[in-house]
């Protein structure tokens, strides 16, 4: 697998399932995403779209910080600049974990082909108990 950054730039299409394991809930996210050149190096990450919870859909924006890290691996961070968690994309696959108060956010990256990826978010702790599925598939 190339670098995490050469990998990952350009435009994504977006799909996620939220599930709640506490209650059941379910919710769908249906957008896109953007890595494009950060200033000073790295990609910024900015997605868009509607996110559809108990029947309500409302528009929903993320942003990021992918910066170069150690052998084509990537720093993750939170628009603010506050650490979320690193990315190594070299075996097409990696968990990474970001602590979040009491709960604990465990990722799953995984490259399917040249143009699809996908991430698993698992969440558990006191507050939440949650799964994120998402799946990317490059436009264009």
């Amino acid at each position: 697998m190339p670098e995490v950054l050469t990998y990952l730039v350009g435009d994504w299409r977006v799909e996620r399932t939220v599930r709640d394991l506490a209650s059941g809930d379910r919710g769908r996210f249906v957008g896109a995403a953007v890595l494009g050149p950060l200033d000073g190096g790295g990609l910024l990450y900015e997605e868009s779209g509607d996110f559809t919870w108990r029947g309500v859909t409302r528009p929903a924006v993320r942003t990021l910080r992918f910066l170069p890290g150690p052998g084509g691996t990537a720093d993750v961070r939170f628009a603010d600049g506050r650490p979320f968690h690193d990315l190594d994309l070299a075996t097409g696959r990696y968990v990474a974990d970001h602590p979040c108060s009491a709960d604990l956010y465990r990722g799953e990256f995984t490259v399917r082909d040249a143009d699809h990826w996908r991430t698993v978010w698992r969440v558990r702790g006191p507050a939440k108990d949650l799964e994120l599925d998402t799946g990317y598939a490059r436009v264009g």
